[in-house]
């Protein structure tokens, strides 16, 4: 993305407990969550072997947590621009995310301490909730 074009930085100032950030959709492919698998070097079997993956009781491959993780900040970062600072991400992984889903991840900021944010994120398949969690973001004044 050229840097003229780039998000502008969420000020604290501009948030309010209860503001809820745009979701972020993700349509999950064989080849994201191999190529995401792999650029997190997790080898399990689980992220890039259909057999061994069903052999284990899963109907496909699945999305690991590194890459859960990596979205989560994504959505995060997407809605308070390139000033933001993350402070921490603590995720909890849910029921397992295939090809074909899409993943929409959600937000909503629960609190304002100074110039941290805290935001309630949701990842959520067909199936119900992928990943859920916390993120502290520091916003510039």
């Amino acid at each position: 993305m050229p840097i003229d074009t780039l998000p502008a930085t969420r000020r604290v100032a501009d948030v309010a407990v209860g503001t809820e950030l745009p979701p972020l959709v993700i349509p999950l492919t064989v080849t994201k969550i191999v190529a995401t698998a792999i650029a997190t070097r997790d080898y399990a079997l689980v992220h890039h072997d259909q057999a061994t993956a069903r052999e284990r009781g899963l109907q496909d491959i699945i999305v690991n947590i590194l890459t859960s993780n990596g979205l989560v900040g994504r959505l995060v970062t997407d809605w308070a621009g390139p000033n933001a600072v993350l402070k921490k991400v603590a995720i909890r992984l849910g029921v397992s995310a295939y090809p074909g889903d899409d993943l929409t991840l959600s937000g909503t900021v629960t609190e304002i301490d100074g110039n941290t944010v805290t935001i309630a994120v949701t990842g959520a398949v067909p199936r119900g909730n992928h990943v859920t969690g916390t993120v502290l973001v520091d916003l510039p004044n």
